[in-house]
């Protein structure tokens, strides 16, 4: 038996340092967790209950749907609209802003969340995880509008993933650091296993999809060349490349033991300034990275201190070990 801080006793003793808490964030943090266990159990039961494989259906960002981006989808709605903490949802899955039904009250808070990152790697077991986002709502207990959601980053009241690996995890941040609880199966509790997680500021460790190189700008080009060169080359050290294809993963790995991720601006498909979601990736992870010391930039710009323009809208992403983070921004820099 495990005599840890459960997340629960965590949550609470937080809210006891906030003047004037009504208990409404720590009751949708509850109902976040309670969605996050049911999907453990369909990611981790997979196809013993026939949940695996693709559909027939595209989302709005044109991607094929797997089977478990809907239903992890509807679990997090059902989970989460009833109990009148919230005034709206946004999914990466959805083309517009959920509204919560009239049979439900309405709350002062909006959820942002990405279903099932790395959905694509569900098939052949790899690590998959549920990315998510709390807004204040700019007028409470009223339905959220699209606008509503578009508030730059660094409004997040918190931020976290769920890891769906080996063992099932849920790193979080409220604004005060970055702690992580591993779910105990016997108990059905999550429990703080990795507390005030840092990432180191330097690191060997890079992460990027090396298939489209001949479509970076000139400063990653710059980079990963000299990355690849080793003790040989400038930086004088050798380094390794992982690439797992679920930011989830790629994130927990550098919170973890260090590293740098990117996914930046590329000349592939002009129309698209990036890769991932701002609101349902970048900012989320943005402020996870921060609170662990890292840096997240868009190469150009800090992630959380961009306005969104649509809520689907995509941005660049480079983040991790702070120095190294600066590395790559200097060659930005640099032109």
């Amino acid at each position: 038996m495990h005599n840890g801080t459960t997340l629960t006793q965590f949550i609470i003793e937080e809210q006891r340092h906030i003047a004037n808490a009504t208990g409404d964030f720590t009751a949708l943090l509850n109902d976040l967790v309670t969605a996050i266990k049911v999907i453990s159990n369909a990611v981790n039961k997979g196809a013993l209950i026939g949940v695996m494989g693709a559909l027939d259906s595209q989302n709005v960002q044109g991607e094929t749907q797997k089977k478990l981006d809907v239903i992890t989808n509807e679990i997090m709605i059902r989970t989460n609209e009833w109990a009148g903490h919230l005034a709206g949802m946004a999914s990466e899955e959805m083309d517009e802003v959920y509204a919560i039904p009239n049979k439900y009250p309405l709350g002062k808070y909006l959820l942002v969340f990405d279903p099932l990152d790395g959905s694509s790697n569900v098939d052949i077991n790899i690590s998959v995880g549920t990315i998510f986002s709390i807004l204040r709502a700019p007028v409470g207990n009223r339905a959220a509008s699209m606008e509503d959601f578009l508030q730059p980053g660094v409004k997040q009241v918190c931020a976290g993933y769920a890891l769906y690996g080996s063992s099932t995890m849920l790193v979080l941040t409220t604004g005060h650091g970055v702690n992580g609880f591993t779910l105990d199966r016997e108990v059905g509790e999550f429990i703080l296993t990795h507390p005030d997680m840092k990432i180191p500021a330097d690191t060997k460790e890079f992460a990027i999809n090396a298939s489209n190189q001949r479509f970076w700008e000139p400063p990653v080009q710059r980079y990963v060349e000299e990355c690849l060169q080793g003790k040989e080359g400038p930086r004088g050290r050798d380094f390794n490349m992982r690439w797992v294809a679920s930011m989830v993963a790629e994130v927990h790995r550098i919170l973890t033991r260090g590293g740098i991720f990117m996914y930046p601006r590329d000349t592939k498909d002009p129309a698209k300034p990036g890769k991932l979601r701002l609101l349902y990736e970048a900012n989320p992870m943005s402020f996870i990275v921060e609170q662990a010391g890292g840096v997240s930039s868009t190469g150009y710009e800090r992630i959380l201190d961009m306005q969104p323009e649509g809520l689907h809208q995509r941005v660049p992403v480079i983040l991790g070990s702070k120095n190294e983070v600066e590395v790559v921004l200097g060659y930005h820099r640099e032109g």
